[in-house]
């Protein structure tokens, strides 16, 4: 549904929940009865519950489909947004996590300083950021450097960029969705709708990353022609 390597289109973040229904009700309708662990008999609003997990399990930073910086400023910003928090608790956060405030600091995403911490909003990253010459680029980096482009610059900045760093399509796309989902959740309608926007125009930047050559292969940024 969210494209992945056999290349559709992908489905909007905000019909996301609702397109997931039909086939997960379909294998539930599919035999006579469901258990659930403790044996009783599952409802259907037992099925919408755990078919709603699932989405939210998938898209998971924690899914192991993240590195570590990334899996460390998704559960910052989901405790903080774009606000600052104490370095100390950072600090055992990142740790947590695999990695250091030192290094996400190193990374680009988050400043620091006066015993606090706090992630860079993406109209705060460097215009002339090129992921060729970048020794350590996060997910999460990628993805925001993605949406400062295709909101200053349009589809076709975004596509060049895009280009540069095809092995990282299929990731960031995939945190878009767990970001939106978790704005929508904290009702961040703001923050939501630049990731919406970005799977949105996925399509017409993948096809202006072609149009420059890359490495990566269709398959990998989830377009079918």
């Amino acid at each position: 549904m969210i494209g992945g390597e056999k290349g559709q289109t992908p489905i909007a973040p905000v019909d996301l929940a609702q397109s997931a229904i039909g086939p997960g009700m379909a294998i539930f309708s599919n035999y006579e009865a469901v258990l659930n662990q403790d044996g009783s008999r599952m409802s259907v609003h037992d099925a919408l519950i755990l078919i709603n997990r699932a989405i939210t399990d998938y898209l998971s930073p924690e899914s192991g489909n993240f590195d570590a910086d990334t899996q460390f400023c998704s559960s910052w910003f989901d405790q903080y947004s774009w606000s600052t928090g104490p370095f100390g608790e950072a600090d055992t956060l990142a740790r947590a996590k695999g990695t250091s405030v030192d290094g996400v600091r190193e990374a680009g995403v988050v400043e620091t300083g006066g015993g606090k911490v706090r992630l860079l909003k993406w109209a705060e990253y460097e215009a002339d950021w090129d992921p060729t010459k970048d020794n350590r680029t996060p997910v999460w980096e990628a993805c925001h450097q993605m949406i400062r482009s295709l909101n200053n610059q349009g589809e076709s900045a975004a596509g060049e960029l895009l280009a540069k760093m095809p092995e990282k399509g299929e990731p960031i796309r995939q945190l878009a969705y767990h970001l939106y989902t978790l704005c929508e959740r904290k009702k961040w309608a703001e923050d939501a709708r630049a990731y919406n926007e970005l799977i949105g125009s996925w399509h017409a930047i993948v096809t202006a990353s072609h149009e420059v050559g890359h490495s990566g292969s269709q398959a990998e940024l989830g377009l079918d022609f």
